[in-house]
């Protein structure tokens, strides 16, 4: 949370909305549309006590090894439908996190506050394998902020209070308060981890997760996480007002100081360190990129060696080959390259992409060492020109091929209004529209979304900016445009799901012209997108993870202004809360109706 007198400034209030059930331009009912003649909201929810689950079962044996990565134990592969087949280690792995306030300076320009996770920057790595159950207790040692962690790109099958969004699917965690979170592993990949609460992440509790599995292509050495974020001086509550204001003037949030690779860099003044990697002539090597940025899409490289992509987020793809890699914020891909170059140092390259609309004062590097060199900075150049761009990155064609389903949303889309206005509806059957804005949604930590479904209650407020999705097993289509000024790229972030991207433009979606432009054959997936500036987005996913789903941008200056939109999702099959969730909450409301330092003044995610 950040303090209203930081700076003198003073934000756009949110007000406060009647609350209604929800409107039947808010329903997605399938092709069929509404049960009878008119449209009804759904009745009073019940939580069952059953959740979906995938079928555990084996391929082929297939041993993983240097020279098999596509294989994996127990008879499982890349090849293998990760949607409906997960392995069953029947291993919990555990692990303890705690966050506290505390100073750091990754760079070495100046000490600021830092809300770290264990005491480090970025917090610590959490690893596992794909099939195993997950438990991490958090502790909060924060004195004057509540936090929780959110699991990115984890679908939460079945455990939807397990998300860690506050205001959604939980309560904030009070100060000097504990709690778990379990969940099954059903994909596999790389990821990160992070607080939803505001901007907090931008302070520092965020860490990488690995999930270990097959991949594409084969190597030798993992060598881990590999994080790229813009850092500013200023804490990230002081950006977050900062931002605020330039945007009552549709202007820009002011450009970080910094970009860190792998928590380190020099500053301007030729203070701080370089992260090193060390790597052996000969070997093949996988990195695991991670964008953990607040506003900064940052493009990568690593002089003299090719980058060969083996998935995309948490979604293996065939392997292509390429010098420069475009991570939007929140988005993962590990690569391969081969140690096949002189004996020597060499530069790893993170730029801030100007084409996203992405500034830094400095540039980030690091340095691949190889064994034997002599010590100094590298010499070396880039292996081409950057590209200037703000395209996600392609070919990404998924390694298991999906054929989405076309009928559906091709008889409906013809009916839609030409022009999409700001604000989320649906044609009540498969396609949602949402035209984004900067104040849509603004959630209530003391009452979250989770909670309004427990008590069975259907009078949500619309500040919630909520819509419903009641069908299981339905396809779903959504049409996500730019219609409000300034025209920026948005990384679009899903949680709950990954989607099918089938088409972009920097264009506005013309109802008569552009669905024969969408591609439906085995596209990109996965679960951050970028929405080109003043153009749009049509991604599509099936209703199959009963819950309370949150979609929104993921530069963070953004979601917390409101930048966001949720959806309940097969609402009478959302699973029971964890048995602490009544707890929680009620720590949290003892806590911030006990005067607090610092109370909500924003989105609250």
């Amino acid at each position: 949370m950040r303090a209203q007198q930081l700076l003198g400034m003073c934000l756009v209030s949110f007000q406060a909305s009647l609350a209604a059930q929800i409107p039947p331009n808010h329903i997605l009912w399938g092709p069929k549309g509404p049960p009878g003649a008119t449209l009804v909201p759904v009745v009073s929810p019940t939580p069952s006590k059953s959740a979906p689950a995938l079928v555990e079962e084996r391929d082929t044996v297939c041993t993983n090894s240097p020279n098999s990565r596509n294989c994996w134990a127990s008879g499982f592969s890349v090849a293998t439908d990760f949607d409906n087949k997960s392995p069953a280690t029947g291993r919990t792995v555990h692990y303890d996190l705690e966050i506290t306030n505390t100073t750091c300076n990754p760079d070495g320009a100046s000490a600021r506050t830092c809300l770290l996770v264990n005491k480090q920057y970025p917090g610590p790595t959490i690893q596992a394998d794909w099939g195993d159950t997950l438990s991490v207790t958090v502790k909060n040692s924060l004195q004057d902020n509540g936090t929780g962690i959110h699991w990115h790109g984890m679908r939460q099958l079945g455990s939807v209070g397990m998300d860690g969004v506050d205001g959604i699917t939980e309560c904030p965690l009070a100060p000097g308060k504990s709690k778990t979170y379990t969940f099954k592993l059903t994909q596999h990949g790389t990821t990160w981890y992070h607080s939803h609460l505001s901007a907090q992440y931008g302070d520092g509790i965020l860490g990488g997760l690995i999930v270990n599995g097959p991949a594409t292509s084969n190597y030798d050495v993992d060598l881990g996480t590999y994080t790229v974020t813009d850092w500013f001086y200023n804490s990230a509550f002081v950006e977050s007002l900062i931002t605020d204001q330039n945007l009552q003037n549709q202007g820009g949030p002011p450009p970080g100081d910094n970009i860190l690779v792998n928590g380190t860099n020099k500053n301007t003044n030729g203070g701080g360190a370089y992260n090193k990697v060390s790597i052996v002539k000969g070997k093949k090597y996988l990195l695991r990129l991670i964008n953990t940025s607040m506003d900064a899409q940052i493009r990568v490289s690593l002089d003299g060696h090719r980058f060969t992509v083996v998935s995309s987020d948490l979604v293996p793809i065939v392997p292509y080959t390429t010098d420069w890699v475009l991570l939007g914020i929140g988005q993962r891909y590990n690569v391969i390259f081969t140690a096949n170059q002189t004996v020597n140092n060499y530069w790893f390259r993170a730029e801030a992409e100007t084409s996203c609309g992405s500034n830094t004062i400095n540039a980030g590097r690091s340095i691949f060492s190889y064994a034997g060199a002599a010590t100094g900075d590298p010499t070396t150049s880039q292996l081409s020109p950057r590209p200037a761009n703000c395209n996600d990155e392609s070919p990404l064609k998924p390694n298991f091929a999906t054929t989405v389903p076309s009928d559906s949303f091709n008889s409906q889309v013809k009916s839609l209004p030409v022009d999409l206005q700001p604000g989320v509806a649906t044609n009540g059957k498969n396609i949602v529209q949402w035209g984004i804005n900067f104040t849509a949604i603004d959630v209530d930590w003391e009452d979250p979304t989770y909670s309004y479904v427990i008590d069975h209650n259907t009078s949500y407020p619309t500040s919630l900016n909520l819509i419903e999705l009641p069908t299981s097993n339905i396809w779903t289509y959504w049409i996500i445009q730019e219609s409000t000024q300034p025209f920026i790229p948005h990384p679009i972030h899903l949680h709950g799901h990954d989607f099918f991207i089938l088409g972009t433009s920097n264009t506005a979606f013309d109802p008569a012209t552009s669905p024969a432009t969408l591609n439906y054959n085995n596209p990109p997936r996965r679960d951050v997108a970028l929405l080109p500036a003043g153009g749009y987005l049509v991604i599509a996913f099936p209703t199959d993870n009963p819950g309370a789903w949150l979609m929104h941008c993921h530069i963070a200056f953004h979601v917390s202004e409101g930048l966001g939109m949720q959806f309940l999702e097969s609402v009478n099959s959302i699973p029971t809360p964890p048995a602490d969730y009544a707890q929680t909450c009620a720590d949290w409301k003892t806590y911030y109706d006990g005067n607090p330092a610092y109370k909500k003044d924003d989105s609250g995610l």
